[in-house]
């Protein structure tokens, strides 16, 4: 389960910037297709946090939609799976947005 890893490091990333001042929430912004289960990483998140001044906050997933454009067609399109095939049938596509994974904010108290 990759999003053991992934809670690991984020922990590890707001602890380089709060130190040990106590966090009450963790904001995250997760792309649709970048391939993380949003419940899975909520739990693994109270794990990695805990023994930390992260425990006990809460996190809150922003999911974020994959959006591409068509190449041959020139068409934005949202994408809610990973199959990049444009409306006009076109498979040359470029990927603009949703495999983001990054702390948007969090909250110190």
């Amino acid at each position: 389960m990759h999003e053991l890893a992934i809670a690991e490091s984020v922990v590890s990333q707001v602890l380089e910037r709060t130190g040990e001042r106590h966090v009450s929430v963790v904001r995250l912004r997760v792309g649709r297709l970048a391939g993380v289960v949003p419940d899975a990483l909520e739990f693994c998140f109270e794990l990695a946090a805990a023994g930390t001044p992260l425990a006990g906050a809460s996190v809150e997933i922003l999911e974020q939609s994959g959006v591409a454009r068509c190449r041959s067609c020139g068409t934005d399109f949202e994408l809610v799976d990973p199959i990049l095939l444009c409306a006009c049938g076109s498979a040359d596509v470029e990927l603009l947005s949703g495999r983001e994974l990054c702390v948007a904010s969090v909250e110190v108290v």
